[in-house]
């Protein structure tokens, strides 16, 4: 079966010694996000093998006839949620090389124009200066090249994916949902950063919240809707491998209902 290989999310150093600069107060520790590759049929890219196996340090599974966990240099898109750098700090290396050497990156204008702004940069409080550096940083080599791109709205990147707005954690920041023979797999990038408070009172807000009424707004909507239809979500802020699973709506708001862990391919 012809497949195409796209990144998601992107995995990346964790933001510690950045926080520690900036007196974060807030109680979730940032963890690796989540780093998925989705193979989708689409012509107009190069067709990659599906691997079917399972092997130590991530989790490969099927969502119709997707399958997710690829390697840098199979990767054609990579499509990113925000601009914090625990997001796309491994889009480079240490030393600013590119590590996704066919991909072209795709993010949210908004999400774009607002981190890479060396004006919006400048009048930004001190202890918020490390989050423009880094994200200007590690878009340029991308941006030298000529494979960063921005997109406004929700109209479709790739076949079989839907791009979801999901505002108030950034200002573009953006989900990405996947959908095959009607099963559907979202990657929702920060909505939740402490899913035992977040998912129980989902009007608290994280001190990384750029707008944080927004913030509350989205999650507010996003997890009722998300429960009533029982999609696979993509989390990267979780102690728990794999970090997919779904929502479960309670009387006092939503529990977290994990992907069971097996180290067997299923085809379901």
């Amino acid at each position: 079966m012809k497949s195409i290989n796209k990144a998601v999310e992107i995995s990346a150093h964790t933001m510690r010694n950045v926080l520690k600069r900036n007196s974060i107060r807030f109680a979730a520790a940032l963890l690796v996000a989540l780093a998925s590759f989705v193979a989708v049929p689409n012509a107009t890219f190069a067709a990659g093998p599906q691997h079917h196996d399972q092997v130590p340090g991530f989790y490969r599974l099927k969502v119709g006839d997707l399958e997710v966990g690829y390697t840098p240099e199979e990767v054609d898109v990579v499509l990113v949620t925000h601009l914090h750098s625990d997001h796309i700090g491994g889009l480079t290396t240490q030393d600013g090389k590119i590590v996704f050497p066919n991909a072209e990156i795709d993010v949210a204008k908004a999400d774009s124009d607002f981190w890479l702004s060396p004006e919006i940069a400048a009048k930004a409080p001190k202890d918020a200066q490390p989050f423009f550096q880094s994200a200007q940083a590690i878009a340029a080599p991308y941006i030298k090249a000529g494979k960063w791109h921005t997109f406004s709205g929700s109209e479709p990147i790739v076949d079989g994916m839907q791009v979801v707005p999901l505002p108030g954690h950034t200002p573009g920041h953006t989900g990405y949902e996947f959908s095959s023979k009607g099963q559907q797999i979202l990657f929702w990038g920060d909505i939740v950063h402490a899913q035992r408070v977040q998912l129980q009172h989902p009007e608290v807000t994280a001190i990384f919240d750029i707008d944080q009424t927004a913030a509350a707004a989205t999650r507010h909507q996003l997890l009722s809707k998300l429960a009533r239809e029982g999609v696979l979500i993509a989390t990267p802020h979780s102690s728990l491998f794999p970090v997919l699973g779904r929502l479960r709506e309670e009387r006092s708001g939503y529990s977290w209902v994990p992907v069971v862990f097996t180290d067997q391919w299923d085809e379901r």
